[in-house]
């Protein structure tokens, strides 16, 4: 970082750190074993979607490369009332490697064409069966996970088990130290 940047008080953001990715499997088994949620199959990737054709060519490139596999995830793109992208995979919920696979290729393939700045995080979400859902979420610009845990039908959260998750994954996941960078993500799929 330059002497200028420094003096203005500018800093370089922390580079995420993708690979991260690749940990949630094993935090999966470590979830289901000492708190009882299993994953549901479903991933995704939440970014801003950029005007042009460019940005709109890259999306479908990554949707026809996640279609090209036959044993590849159904995947869909849809928008939430916030105006952000979200691209979903579908796979079984025993393939949590797989998954996170995709969504690491879905994030690269961003990032190589120069959309990196627009992605937002990454999620996988995980339910008991009393029916408490819990996202897993890798903020990208961090390179850090939290817990997100909507109570069903309202817009409220059960910190308690967001708490819990992150005590239990502290050890195998980067977490994110920060609880003012814990963002609802109301209306995410999966949740």
């Amino acid at each position: 970082m330059g002497f200028w940047n420094v003096i203005a008080g500018r800093s370089r953001p922390k580079a995420a750190n993708l690979d991260s990715l690749f940990l949630v499997p094993s935090a999966a088994i470590t979830l289901q074993t000492a708190i009882g949620l299993t994953p549901t199959g479903e991933g995704s990737v939440c970014y801003r979607a950029a005007a042009g054709a460019a940005f709109q060519q890259t999306q479908d490139d990554v949707v026809a490369l996640l279609d090209a596999d036959p044993d590849a995830p159904d995947v869909a793109v849809s928008r939430d009332e916030y105006g952000f992208t979200w691209l979903v995979a579908h796979r079984d919920p025993s393939d949590t490697a797989g998954l996170c696979t995709d969504l690491h290729a879905v994030n690269t393939a961003l990032e190589a064409q120069d959309f990196g700045s627009g992605l937002l995080c990454s999620l996988v979400p995980f339910a008991d069966v009393s029916g408490r859902r819990v996202g897993l979420v890798y903020l990208y610009k961090q390179g850090t996970f939290y817990a997100f845990a909507p109570l069903p039908g309202s817009r409220q959260r059960d910190n308690l088990l967001e708490i819990q998750v992150r005590d239990t994954l502290a050890a195998e996941l980067p977490m994110e130290r920060d609880l003012g960078r814990w963002l609802a993500v109301w209306g995410a799929p999966g949740l």
